[in-house]
């Protein structure tokens, strides 16, 4: 009992330095804006993947919003026109890898193919070069933070949703727990996809308009990442 114990610390232990939301402990990692400021940035994941990211659009429309989105590249090149869709309606793009594949990690201690593929691929359908990246599960380390300092990146974290948002948790709970979680400068990660394959989101926007509402009846503003961080967006 007492060793399954212990791997189940070291197990938990491995998670928090490598991708907990939180975690400093390879070089800075932000995961939240100025906690005197009360405004919130909103950001999502894993897309574009329709119809889920275009709803997710509609929304920010509704509620005059500007929002933050990581976008895979496998997904771009699927559908370039909902990735275009996102910049003229005044929102900013991130890099989000290119296949979000995890065994990726494991074949490359930097993961520049990852990065970089995905930047060629944002620059040749957006015409944009980000400046901000979140890597897949939050997974980091020296090598990957080395590899966006080389490519002029700045990486961002933030606290997820839901830690059940992928297994389709109800709307509701997923703003429950937003509204429990916000603070002062707090980035809240969505998702309006599913890794590079695409798929149901639905129970996501449905938490996304409620979780606005409850925010803004609690007094918060919203901002872009860059914003939120004075960091630039673009290279």
């Amino acid at each position: 009992m007492t060793i399954i114990l212990l791997i189940i610390i070291l197990m938990a232990l491995m998670y928090w330095i490598f991708m907990s939301s939180f975690s400093q402990f390879f070089g800075f990692f932000p995961w939240h804006g100025n906690r005197h400021e009360k405004s919130i940035a909103l950001t999502f994941d894993d897309g574009p993947n329709e119809p889920y990211t275009s709803q997710v659009l509609e929304i920010l429309k509704k509620h005059n919003i500007k929002g933050t989105f990581f976008l895979v590249g496998k997904c771009i090149e699927k559908d370039p026109e909902t990735a275009k869709k996102i910049i003229k309606e005044g929102h900013i793009i991130g890099n989000h890898s290119f296949s979000h594949k995890f065994n990726k990690y494991l074949t490359s201690l930097s993961f520049e193919e990852e990065i970089q593929k995905n930047q060629e691929v944002i620059k040749k359908h957006l015409k944009l070069i980000p400046a901000l990246y979140r890597p897949p599960w939050l997974f980091r380390h020296t090598f990957i933070l080395r590899t966006l300092k080389k490519n002029n990146l700045s990486p961002i974290s933030g606290e997820f949703c839901h830690s059940l948002e992928v297994a389709h948790v109800d709307g509701r709970k997923i703003a429950d727990h937003c509204l429990k979680i916000a603070k002062n400068g707090s980035i809240l990660i969505f998702h309006d996809g599913v890794e590079s394959k695409g798929g149901d989101r639905s129970q996501t926007v449905e938490g996304l308009e409620i979780t606005i509402l409850g925010l803004k009846a609690q007094g918060y503003s919203f901002k872009t990442i860059p914003d939120l961080l004075k960091i630039k967006a673009y290279n």
